[in-house]
């Protein structure tokens, strides 16, 4: 299906085209992240301290990318998980394991998973059963 618009042709979005925008909508979300939910920077750069930090960032985007869950509901999860641990952390670098808490919360009350899922899968990667990701 094409349209004609003062010689302009116009196609309709494919399937492709409507994910790659919903994608830069979320990017633009969380770049666009302020207050304490706001992601640590440094000139402009995502920061990640440890290999985990940039997994478990990772993980809540594609979940969400997928649908899974609105990108709302994870940040007020977050923003409730650094306001309950405000003043009793130390510095800028517990920020993703708030991230991390409110990632395991949002799981776990969604239903995505069970909490004795949860458990079985911490205790592989804490016994070395399961390797950890590269």
């Amino acid at each position: 299906m094409t349209l004609q618009f003062k010689s302009k042709t116009w196609f309709p979005k494919t399937f492709l085209d409507r994910r790659k925008d919903e994608a830069m909508e979320i990017d633009h979300e969380i770049a666009t992240m302020r207050g304490t939910a706001a992601l640590p920077r440094k000139n402009g750069e995502l920061i990640f301290s440890e290999p985990w930090e940039g997994r478990v960032f990772g993980m809540a985007i594609t979940l969400h990318r997928e649908g899974t869950y609105p990108w709302e509901e994870f940040q007020t999860q977050l923003i409730a998980e650094i306001n309950s641990a405000d003043g009793k952390s130390g510095s800028g670098s517990d920020y993703y394991e708030h991230w991390l808490a409110a990632f395991e919360k949002l799981l776990l009350e969604t239903g995505i998973m069970t909490r004795t899922e949860f458990e079985c899968r911490k205790a592989e990667f804490a016994s070395g059963e399961r390797e950890e990701v590269f």
